[in-house]
């Protein structure tokens, strides 16, 4: 299990993390999502051990995780920013990480260089982003982490490409339990493969759920009323509401049960019920319902 628990860090006078709270279980899928500058990818680099937090802690199976040589040999991390070692290729990278990962697989790097169709010989640094990234994903699956901590992973890859990059993360999460922190911007497929969702705001945990949970906790709603009282809603959460002729359109943070109670007592002639994407509620509970994008949504 990867536990932060009221952790601060700030540079120069800023706060870029503050009083922040993250859990991610033992063999499952955590999606950390945000706004640009929000304070992910410094999170991330906490949770692997490089930048050291000025308060709190960070541990991975109970152990801090900073300068800890054991735990960063069973972490994989692809970070968006890639590096490798200018004049080294794929095979050379390889002999490299084989020498530091214990648990590295010489199988699976075979078949995973045949599989995505990667040039052994070619410098690493002449690839393309996108097959950079492919590169780095090899290497890091190859070596079997336990942990894999994923910056931006599918970032400029087409999808058939991402669709594979996915079926051997969530084969992985299956077969041997590994445990998954991704921080990425396509909600969509977030939506697809994650078990739980973390949503940071300048640099604090806004919500952190399981995504089956949150999405049962937020609904959209077309309702209109044959005779409306003064305040039909009362009761409600309402995130976000816009009226279009005789029919509101809302946004609440209620269960199920209690949205229908409420609709009820008015009885309403039109009364609609559906769940968010993750896309919806990410815009609505960071305020963005009322900006130019709110058109998109319904």
């Amino acid at each position: 299990m990867i536990k932060v628990q009221n952790v601060d860090k700030s540079f120069d006078g800023f706060r870029a993390l503050q009083s922040l709270d993250l859990n991610v279980r033992k063999g499952s899928i955590y999606g950390l999502v945000g706004t640009n500058g929000a304070g992910k990818t410094t999170l991330i680099k906490h949770v692997t051990g490089i930048l050291k937090q000025d308060g709190g802690s960070i541990t991975i199976e109970d152990a801090s995780v900073y300068e800890n040589l054991e735990i960063k040999r069973r972490t994989g991390y692809i970070p968006d920013d890639l590096y490798f070692f200018a004049s080294y290729n794929l095979k050379e990278s390889a002999r490299f990480y084989r020498s530091i990962y214990p648990g590295w697989n010489e199988e699976r790097y075979a078949q995973m260089a045949k599989r995505f169709e990667l040039s052994e010989k070619r410098k690493l640094s002449k690839f393309s982003k996108g097959m950079q990234k492919q590169a780095a994903f090899i290497l890091t699956m190859s070596s079997m982490p336990d942990y894999l901590i994923l910056d931006e992973p599918i970032d400029g890859l087409d999808p058939i490409i991402r669709k594979l990059v996915w079926k051997y993360v969530v084969e992985d999460v299956a077969e041997r339990e590994m445990t998954v922190l991704v921080s990425s911007h396509n909600l969509r497929e977030m939506e697809g493969i994650c078990d739980s969702i973390g949503i940071l705001s300048k640099g604090k945990m806004m919500i952190e759920r399981d995504l089956d949970g949150l999405k049962s906790d937020i609904h959209k709603i077309q309702v209109a009323f044959r005779e409306q009282s003064q305040n039909p809603y009362e009761g409600l959460n309402v995130l976000h509401k816009e009226s279009r002729g005789t029919v509101d359109l809302l946004i609440v943070r209620n269960r199920k049960e209690i949205v229908e109670e409420v609709i009820a007592k008015n009885h309403p002639v039109i009364f609609d019920l559906l769940p968010l994407s993750l896309e919806e509620i990410f815009i609505y509970e960071l305020g963005g319902g009322d900006s130019e994008i709110e058109g998109i949504i319904f």
